[in-house]
């Protein structure tokens, strides 16, 4: 198995973005590794949910509500045991992953994701793709197996 020793976490706040962080977590406790975490704020994203009508309230918001999810995932992890350093970032999550695993010179990244099936897949495409196209590093995806999403379609209904 490849030694790992500096991790970088994504957490965006979702459900498969803690399943990555208790991948993560578990891995960097097992490999003593030096832990990173991420979270990003998506403008294009943001700009595109309000018809290009972002305000500065609106955007000094997402960066609190970014921030917090941030603290929450770094809290989170100092909870379990494993010491981790947070980075918050704007722009498109690829491009900041891609970057700060470059700049840190990661050996792994661990990214969340949500499975799709039929025309939703077609038409999303492979959110992860791009990713794996960017870094020179390992990538973990982890997704959620098939009783965790009956569990959280049931929540969601």
């Amino acid at each position: 198995m490849a030694s790992y020793r500096k991790i970088l976490l994504c957490y965006d706040g979702s459900r498969e973005g803690r399943k990555a962080l208790r991948c993560g977590a578990d891995l960097a406790l097992d490999l003593k590794a030096e832990t990173h975490l991420l979270s990003v704020v998506d403008m294009r994203a943001s700009i595109a949910q309000t018809a290009g009508l972002l305000t500065d309230v609106a955007c000094g918001r997402f960066e609190e509500t970014a921030r917090e999810i941030l603290q929450e995932g770094v809290d989170w992890l100092t909870e379990r045991g494993v010491q981790a350093q947070g980075h918050f970032a704007f722009g498109h999550p690829v491009d900041e992953i891609a970057n700060l695993a470059d700049e840190l010179h990661a050996d792994l990244v661990v990214v969340g994701h949500r499975c799709r099936k039929g025309l939703s897949r077609w038409w999303m495409g492979a959110g992860n793709t791009p990713l794996l196209d960017r870094v020179s590093c390992s990538i973990l995806v982890a997704c959620s197996s098939p009783a965790e999403q009956k569990q959280q379609a049931a929540e969601a209904a």
